[in-house]
């Protein structure tokens, strides 16, 4: 027979489009032929099945082929064929799929039938500037039949001559696609695309060394595993298994702290394993590790929406016929069994989370650090997760030691609970860098959390609303009797405002110039046996500094600069030596100085008593001209003082030696000022 017409599709242009927009990418041609000839052969398991097979189904490897000299790329396979009828149905008319045909016919005992959109077919036209079918049907008696057509909506049906049954899908590769017609180019996407599919996929023969060369041998090169581990029951599998599986998916990575084997039939149908890996930094990079496959055909790793946003950060794979796909199979589309996957994949993980802990708490708490990123990226994203994992998620101290938040509720609550009844819950990020914050809160019988984590930042603010009546402090965000402050609470005896001032001044004049960075000095009477000196860093500014590191959108917080205090423990017998020895050395130089801005002062508030009920127009110039002289003689005597005071204090190496090693002790002593540090520690010895 002959027959030559027109493809019946609604515009003359569908080629270009199928080449550009059909598919995201041209490499997908590949999965949809090959899967195609997994189709036909899956139907012919059915036939079987249901006795209307008559002979034996035999080898049904699905078999590709590339010849460079006639520069083409053959899918091969022994399912049932087509006859010329069908091919006119189901290849001339476009999208009028031939699976889903199969399917009602046979939908009590189809076995997976990959295609739903007859399309797929035509994806072979993206890479190609003419396609053959060769094919012949397993009907008793069929005639071999060949399609051919150039990319143009003409096609051209002849007799053939084929002695089997089944179909051959010869692809005659464009010019400027010839990097499909490399065998390493292809077998890498069949192991993409195909590594899974449920029929045997052979490229080539498996090569052997002999000689000192490759050479073929007799065994087909068979590029998948048809069943894989998520297609057998977690009651036959070992540990083993599961981590062997992990190796194949992640040659590169560790080994997998536990896993989560999926398997629902209603009301939807799902299989799969999830893998919790190892992170160690930065978990954005490790996101899209999960492999979604429908019926064991590879669709994508892009799977935002059906696993939870905080669940994209573990490995594995789903599979499931159910999730709706467009016609690429490359794009998920809305859909309620999305969201019910979506929420079951969510329970699955916080049950197994939850067994885990239950069952074997100190593994749990040996895994703590490894999987905390996990469930706090939940517990941030969704409520419902929170719920669930808050009864097993830890909270970790700097002593190692694990406990669940009521359990860290009842641990603190009686020595941590400030005048005003909330509960303050002492933290640090980096156990060395804060030990003597740390062990200054140790030695007031407080206990610190250790929150070292990427996320931890977020976890304080999630917290402080979650938590009733409670408020976190990082332990150097003051002096430790103002961490928590207590109705008993006893400090030493205060300086008069003088005596501050002077301390002050002789300490500010010789703080470092930073880039971003600001000191400011005052005192505190927090006890002769504690520190000199401390640097503090406000609560809030810092933490608003961690949270735009997280959110973009924060950034303004980020540019500021480091809002330091430096904190003067009037207590301790050097600061108070150094208030002495500053008294004795500019005491004498700054009464007149004191008296003049005294005076200024005075001057200054009498004006501005004058002008209190009048608005700023209505003031004489002359009072304003007073104001004015009088506020810029003042500001050139605290210049003079602030000299005064500098020019002593740049000579006392007490003074210098207690700033850097306030500065030493949190990092910020660096570079020349580090080297004058050592060499005046030397001296002093």
């Amino acid at each position: 027979m002959k027959q030559k017409g027109n493809i019946g599709v609604t515009t003359e242009n569908i080629f270009p489009v199928i080449k550009k927009f059909l598919y995201s990418e041209n490499e997908i041609f590949i999965r949809e032929i090959v899967s195609n000839a997994v189709d036909a052969t899956q139907k012919l398991r059915t036939l079987a099945s249901k006795g209307e097979l008559k002979g034996e189904t035999g080898d049904l490897t699905v078999r590709v082929t590339v010849d460079k000299k006639k520069g083409t790329l053959t899918v091969s396979d022994r399912g049932i064929g087509m006859t010329a009828e069908e091919i006119d149905r189901y290849i001339n008319q476009i999208a009028f799929s031939g699976a889903n045909d199969f399917l009602d016919k046979y939908k009590d005992d189809a076995q997976a039938i990959i295609g739903h959109f007859g399309l797929g077919f035509y994806s072979s036209f993206m890479v190609s500037k003419k396609v053959e079918i060769v094919t012949k049907s397993w009907q008793e008696g069929a005639q071999a039949v060949k399609w051919s057509c150039d990319g143009s909506p003409e096609y051209k049906i002849e007799d053939a001559k084929r002695e089997d049954r089944g179909t051959d899908i010869v692809m005659y590769i464009d010019d400027d696609c010839k990097d499909f017609l490399e065998e390493a180019k292809v077998e890498q996407l069949l192991k993409k695309f195909c590594h899974f599919l449920p029929v045997p996929v052979a490229f080539g023969k498996k090569k052997d060394w002999k000689d000192g060369k490759q050479v073929e041998t007799e065994e087909d090169n068979v590029i998948n595993d048809t069943t894989p581990l998520w297609t057998k029951k977690p009651s036959d599998l070992k540990d083993e298994d599961y981590k062997a599986f992990y190796r194949e998916l992640y040659p590169m990575s560790d080994e997998p702290l536990f896993w989560i084997h999926l398997n629902v039939d209603y009301p939807f149908h799902l299989t799969g394993v999830l893998y919790f890996p190892k992170v160690r930094s930065n978990f954005d990079l490790q996101k899209n590790k999960i492999q979604l496959y429908c019926n064991q055909v590879f669709v994508t790793e892009e799977v935002e929406g059906i696993v939870p946003d905080f669940l994209t950060l573990l490995h594995g794979v789903i599979d499931s016929p159910d999730i709706p796909l467009n016609v690429s199979r490359s794009y998920l589309q809305s859909d309620q069994n999305v969201k019910k996957i979506s929420t079951y994949i969510s329970k699955k993980v916080s049950d197994r989370l939850s067994s885990l802990f239950k069952t074997d708490r100190a593994d749990f708490e040996a895994k703590w650090d490894d999987i905390k990123i996990f469930i706090h990226y939940g517990m941030l994203s969704e409520t419902d997760f929170y719920d669930k994992a808050s009864k097993f998620a830890l909270l970790k101290d700097t002593d190692g030691k694990f406990y669940t938040y009521d359990e860290y509720n009842t641990l603190i609550k009686d020595q941590q609970t400030d005048k005003d009844g909330n509960l303050i819950y002492l933290y640090a990020n980096n156990k060395e860098a804060e030990f003597s914050y740390i062990e200054a809160a140790q030695r007031k019988g407080y206990n610190v959390l250790l929150m070292d984590g990427e996320l931890d930042p977020a976890m304080v603010g999630m917290f402080e609303q979650k938590f009733e009546k409670c408020r976190f402090n990082r332990v150097d965000a003051d002096v430790v009797d103002r961490l928590i402050v207590k109705d008993d609470a006893q400090t030493g005896e205060a300086l008069d405002a003088g005596k501050q001032e002077l301390l002050q001044g002789v300490f500010q004049t010789q703080m470092p110039k930073l880039a971003g960075t600001e000191f400011h000095v005052e005192t505190q009477a927090m006890g002769e046996t504690a520190a000199p000196i401390v640097i503090t860093q406000s609560e809030y500014m810092r933490r608003m500094k961690d949270m735009a590191k997280l959110q973009p959108g924060m950034a303004f917080y980020g540019e500021m600069p480091n809002m330091m205090n430096i904190v003067l423990n009037t207590d301790h017998q050097l600061i108070k030596t150094v208030l002495a020895d500053s008294e004795k050395a500019v005491g004498e130089a700054l009464k007149p100085i004191d008296a003049e801005i005294a005076g200024l002062t005075a001057r200054r508030d009498a004006i501005n008593q004058q002008n209190k009920d009048l608005k700023w127009d209505e003031i004489p110039q002359e009072r304003k001209d007073d104001l004015s002289a009088t506020e810029k003689e003042m500001e050139e005597q605290k210049q003079k003082k602030t000299a005064v005071m500098g020019e002593y204090a740049a000579d006392n190496k007490v003074v210098h030696q207690l700033i850097d090693l306030a500065l030493l002790q949190n990092g910020l002593l660096r570079g020349e000022a580090l080297n004058n540090f050592v060499r005046r520690s030397i001296e002093l010895i």
